[in-house]
């Protein structure tokens, strides 16, 4: 079994060279200039420190803080000893002297809190957290990052705030508590958007993707890590770049392509070697070890396991040790050793139950199932395959992935709102400012007598008239909104968006429409679609279903919502027929007549949702989620004249005598990969 590694960030702050050679050479020549204040030359310094120093200036950074220190403390200056004693914690975390960084930055925290510095406080617990992260005391860390937040949150530094929900996310990530881990991460996202920091936006994409990964949802997860490439390559943040390029290689690993996954780890490999990233550098090697794995060279495979043992044991992260352990154990299966794999194995296991990482301890026990069975150990192989399916089940479970779903479909719907929230704001601004203004200019004109009979006479009108209006609106709103909505809407005010688990989504499309609107007047092409359409509203309407929009020449409806209910997929796979006939029928008439025609392509697919209102004054009642991105694959995917079905879909109707089903097998689905579909057809 072999054992990837997904490279977590932890928005501490950079090790690598982020400044040019000039402004380097000025703050050295500050440091040097004794007739300089010691204040500036120890400031100076330490932004040498900061933004210079690579992990493999480890020393380097080390030593330049101690003559820091020194200097502030002959000076008495506690915040530039605590600044120093900091850097030089971090430097040891670097090295892998994680007992001795810890000390560093516990006295640096304690002389923050001597001087009220509740900021630096702060930042000195999220370091203390991620040393503690990085031996695997996760706990603790947690504890740490609690404590964090308080003083954080209090100071309002926003910056620091959005680290340590990103921190608590990546603990909980590690102790397999999934949606734990995706609700602090989004909080950190959200903040890191709210302030504009594009390395920590890229850094919970990350984080986020490698929860997707750990779920086997692999097409999120190489969706979520292309945003974070994208924005590290923009930003020139070359760790994090390598750091994208590893974990996409991971998923292309899983996905047993084995010469995407190699191709974009080596991509990784050569900039953590530039820039000197040895905890990349590991994690790289690793990974080039299960791609030798896979391509059965157990030489290699062995070979760059052991540099990554070393590389973890020296620095100190105990979990990538016995991650490596579980890798060796699984080489050695792999190679017919199934002694030395089970010994590898067993030291993988007794450490990660050590450190209580569910994942690496469900991976050991899988490697020991398959030890212990081609060492006809069939018991052992039983018991030890029994606790992998406990801890796999405890990580991944539908309730589990519905939270997580729920939750990043939510915070799409909520950044959407706000966005539309945030327009219609400026749009009421402008409208007030105008009514002022005309309102001026009215009553500098109008005369107060005059303005009461025209007041008396409208009352009088107006109050004829809202019985119809009331009436009149009232049918307006019910054809924007489902009854349902409507009525809350009315009553608060607002409607609350909800996640429905099973809904059933139709898209069409007209196959030769865009050769039609060449051949045809716009006027003659609106009219040939408001007929289509309109009957397709009908349709709905007769079947229960939610028409949702039309987008160009697209058509989306669902049944199952806004209140949930058993038949919505017999009801939608009706439907589809039914609109599929309509349009065969118009074609018939178009080619009888010599006229330009179109066909149409419909696709379906049930999954769950996000459904509510977009919109402040000009309401739309929307859905979200992977499932409508699905169901429009359905549609692109298939043929004119069909109605194609996801495979979630057919589970449901499949028993339906009414239907017939040819299956289509595996089809490649545009940013979906490969998903099983089927034409369905009623049944003679």
């Amino acid at each position: 079994m072999t054992r990837l590694f997904f490279l977590i960030c932890l928005l501490s702050f950079p090790l690598c060279s982020m400044a040019q050679d000039a402004k380097l050479d000025s703050l050295w020549a500050v440091w040097n200039n004794k007739t300089e204040a010691d204040t500036s030359r120890m400031n100076a310094l330490l932004e040498v420190v900061r933004t210079n120093y690579s992990a493999s200036k480890r020393d380097s950074m080390f030593y330049h803080s101690e003559l820091v220190y020194r200097l502030a403390k002959s000076r008495g200056d506690k915040k530039n000893m605590a600044n120093a004693l900091k850097l030089q914690g971090l430097a040891l975390k670097v090295k892998g002297e994680t007992d001795s960084a810890f000390t560093y930055v516990e006295r640096a925290f304690e002389l923050f809190r001597e001087a009220d510095n509740k900021k630096s406080m702060g930042a000195c617990l999220i370091d203390l957290g991620q040393i503690l992260q990085s031996k695997g005391e996760y706990d603790k860390a947690l504890e740490q990052y609690m404590k964090a937040l308080e003083i954080v949150e209090a100071s309002g530094e926003k910056y620091l705030i959005g680290n340590t929900y990103n921190s608590i996310g990546i603990v909980y990530k590690y102790q397999g508590n999934y949606p734990k881990a995706i609700e602090n991460l989004l909080v950190a996202l959200r903040i890191k958007e709210e302030i504009g920091d594009k390395r920590g936006i890229a850094a919970c994409y990350n984080n986020i993707a490698v929860i997707h990964q750990d779920q086997g949802n692999y097409e999120q997860s190489l969706q979520t890590h292309q945003r974070s490439l994208e924005i590290r390559e923009e930003i020139g943040d070359k760790r994090g770049t390598a750091m994208a390029y590893a974990n996409m290689g991971n998923v292309f690993i899983l996905q047993k392509q084995y010469d995407k996954g190699l191709e974009n780890t080596l991509k990784a490999l050569r900039i953590a070697e530039e820039v000197g990233d040895k905890y990349g550098i590991a994690n790289c090697n690793m990974n080039v070890a299960v791609c030798y794995n896979k391509l059965g060279n157990y030489g290699k495979s062995l070979q760059h396991t052991k540099l990554t043992l070393n590389m973890f044991e020296e620095m100190g992260i105990q979990w990538g040790v016995a991650a490596s352990y579980a890798n060796m154990g699984s080489t050695y299966n792999l190679m017919k050793k199934p002694a030395e794999g089970r010994k590898w194995y067993s030291k993988s296991l007794a450490l990660s139950r050590e450190l209580g990482t569910k994942d690496q301890i469900k991976q050991s026990y899988l490697g020991l199932a398959e030890s212990d069975s081609a060492l006809h150990d069939y018991k052992g192989a039983y018991e030890n395959y029994k606790m992998y399916l406990v801890y796999r089940d405890s990580l991944v479970n539908e309730e589990n992935t519905k939270k997580t779903t729920q939750l990043e479909m939510q915070y799409e719907f909520d950044k959407k709102e706000a966005a539309t929230q945030a327009e219609q704001d400026k749009k009421d601004a402008i409208a007030a400012e105008e009514l002022r203004r005309k309102n001026l200019q009215r009553n500098a004109s109008i005369g107060g007598l005059a303005l009461m009979v025209l007041l008396a006479s409208v009352f009088f009108v107006q109050r004829n008239r809202i019985g119809k209006e009331k009436a009149r609106s009232e049918e307006l709103l019910l054809n924007i909104l489902p009854e349902e909505v409507a009525t809350e809407l009315k009553e608060k005010g607002h409607a609350d968006a909800k996640l429905i688990d099973d809904v059933t989504v139709l898209f069409t499309d007209f196959k030769g429409f865009t050769a039609m609107s060449e051949n045809l007047s716009p006027q003659q092409l609106v009219e040939d679609l408001n007929v289509c359409f309109s009957a397709f509203d009908h349709i709905m309407e007769k079947h229960g279903l939610e028409k949702i929009k039309t987008i160009g020449d697209a058509y989306m409806a669902a049944g199952g919502l806004p209140t949930p209910n058993s038949t919505h997929a017999s009801d939608v796979v009706k439907a589809a027929f039914e609109m599929r006939d309509f349009v065969e029928q118009g074609k018939a008439k178009k080619v009888a007549a010599g006229l330009p025609y179109f066909e149409i392509r419909i696709g379906v697919h049930t999954g769950p949702v996000v459904a509510g209102i977009v919109g402040v004054k000009k309401f739309q009642y929307d859905i979200w989620g992977d499932t409508v991105n699905t169901a429009s694959r359905m549609e692109s995917s298939g043929e004119a004249g069909k109605v194609n079905i996801s495979q979630s879909t057919y589970h449901l109707v499949k028993g339906l005598s009414e239907f017939a089903f040819v299956s289509r097998g595996e089809v490649e689905a545009k940013g979906k990969g490969k998903l099983k579909m089927y034409f369905v057809e009623i049944a003679s």
